[in-house]
């Protein structure tokens, strides 16, 4: 049986570093499941958690490791993988945020859901899973549309 795929994007990544809920999922299904997300998802987790831990007094090294050694687990995508769905993305999502077009580009790409707390992906005409169902996704109990 083929894996299913998932893209993350970088809220998902922030949550993966600093809760348990979303590493013990990707950790769990990882043989199962492979997991996507674009390489600016890594970089703005790289930019935000360090200013988030630091207001609270936490030293960011430790959780930008946590990402390193996850970067190696989760696949991280470059823009040559998905630039083909770019104008298609972009006009999918142009009324939201267009920053966020590789997310999108990406899954239109593999043919994959999104897995995000991100409001803008929804209506976007791709499946989009949240936290707190996206293990119906995980586990097999929602198949991958054909």
């Amino acid at each position: 049986m083929a894996k299913r795929g998932l893209v993350l994007d970088a809220n998902i990544l922030i949550r993966l570093v600093l809760g348990v809920r979303v590493r013990d999922l990707v950790l769990t299904y990882l043989d199962q499941v492979v997991f996507f997300s674009p390489v600016e998802c890594f970089d703005d987790a790289r930019k935000y958690l360090p200013d988030l831990l630091l207001r609270r007094g936490v030293d960011p090294a430790p959780a930008l490791e946590v990402l390193d050694h996850f970067e190696q687990l989760i696949r991280p995508l470059h823009e040559s993988v998905y630039e083909i769905a770019r104008d298609e993305a972009l006009a999918r999502i142009e009324q939201r945020d267009v920053r966020d077009w590789p997310i999108l580009a990406a899954a239109l790409t593999l043919g994959c859901p999104i897995w995000t707390e991100d409001q803008d992906f929804f209506g976007t005409g791709v499946p989009t899973w949240t936290t707190d169902r996206v293990e119906l996704y995980l586990n097999g109990q929602h198949p991958p549309l054909t």
